[in-house]
């Protein structure tokens, strides 16, 4: 029985961890069968934009550790991989936090480019909490997103916050009711869809390499060469045209 399932409208695909028995928690099948299933939807050219989100009342309580054999560090590599393939994903992704996110959880909201926060979110570390050393690039996501003051009141602290705390904070994007999230999610995902999808991933790569502390001059040269080949590209020229129609009113 499959933990995890898919379906693509208009650009967007939608990720649901469906084990709500266990409040969605990772174990090593689920690991695989996400990392299986963005691996199907990378390979799809109608999808340009990805929303991942959680059956029931939680979006994911963490990560199942009692299955990690002899090789600790092997099996703890292989439940990253669960929200590594999230973070490595070249579309745009957005995480629909419907409810807790904890630890490895926790991890895949900041594996997501943003978060959409339901008021029923809660953002919640708790490594420490429960006597293990944070892990899977944890507090490096946490402080490049919220900065040291936030990250030692969450992680050393054990400060949980809520949809309208982490939208306060720049955890999440922004935190909307609870039955209007996935729809949220899927209406700004669906902007990035409507996006020719090269376009899309060549952006992301973009964000991401100017996101390194380069400075302007680098940003202005790291982006040229991309933007040469946008503007020789049928889309650009398409749509120039219907903005000079639209203007002229013709």
């Amino acid at each position: 029985m499959t933990s995890v399932r898919s379906s693509i409208s208009d650009g967007v695909a939608v990720v649901t961890l469906d084990a709500p028995q266990r409040r969605n928690a990772f174990d090593l099948d689920m690991c695989r069968e996400t990392a299986d299933l963005f691996d199907a939807i990378e390979a799809d050219e109608a999808v340009s934009a990805v929303v991942i989100t959680g059956a029931g009342t939680a979006f994911c309580a963490g990560a199942d550790l009692s299955h990690l054999g002899e090789s600790q560090r092997e099996g703890l590599l292989a439940i990253y991989e669960g929200f590594l393939r999230v973070a490595h994903c070249p579309l745009p992704t957005i995480a629909a936090v419907n409810g807790p996110a904890v630890g490895a959880g926790m991890n895949l909201a900041l594996a997501a480019d943003v978060r959409l926060a339901g008021r029923s979110a809660r953002f919640d570390t708790r490594f420490l909490q429960l006597g293990i050393h944070p892990g899977g690039g944890h507090t490096w996501m946490m402080n490049r997103i919220l900065g040291p003051q936030a990250t030692a009141a969450t992680v050393l602290f054990g400060e949980v916050l809520d949809g309208a705390e982490a939208e306060r904070c720049g955890l999440a994007w922004r935190c909307v009711d609870d039955d209007r999230l996935v729809d949220a999610a899927v209406e700004m995902a669906a902007r990035a869809g409507s996006t020719p999808r090269e376009l899309v991933a060549r952006t992301k790569a973009t964000l991401a390499d100017t996101a390194t502390g380069i400075d302007h001059e680098a940003a202005v040269l790291r982006e040229l060469d991309d933007q040469v080949w946008s503007i020789n590209q049928p889309a650009f020229a398409e749509r120039l045209a219907a903005m000079q129609r639209k203007i002229s009113g013709s």
